[in-house]
C-alpha cells in the first residue's frame, strides 16, 4: 500500500459520492487509501462517514421505523443542495 506522500488528495464531493461503495468495499485500494486519508483530515467526512455506518447499522438490526412520506427525497435534496454550495 502506498504512503501517504505518494496519494493523490481527493475532495468531499468525491468522498460523499464513494462512501456506499466505500461502506460495501466495492472500490479499489488506491481509492480506498485516498478516501481513508481524506476521511482522517475532514470532520466533516469523518462524521458523514460514522453517521452512514451508524445508520446501516441500525437498519440492519431489523428495528426500523417507517420514514416519513417524503423524507427521502428532501434528505437527497438537502445533500446535493450541500455538496453544490462547496
Amino acid at each position: 500500500m502506498p504512503d501517504d506522500h505518494s496519494i493523490l488528495e481527493i475532495d468531499c464531493e468525491h468522498v460523499i459520492l464513494q462512501i456506499s461503495n466505500y461502506i460495501d468495499g466495492e472500490i479499489d485500494a488506491n481509492l480506498r487509501a485516498r478516501m481513508e486519508a481524506h476521511v482522517r483530515g475532514c470532520k466533516h467526512c469523518s462524521a458523514i462517514l460514522d453517521g452512514t455506518n451508524n445508520t446501516l447499522r441500525l437498519l440492519a438490526d431489523g428495528k426500523t421505523l417507517e420514514l416519513p412520506p417524503g423524507f427521502s427525497e428532501r434528505l437527497r435534496l438537502r445533500l446535493a443542495a450541500h455538496i453544490n454550495h462547496k
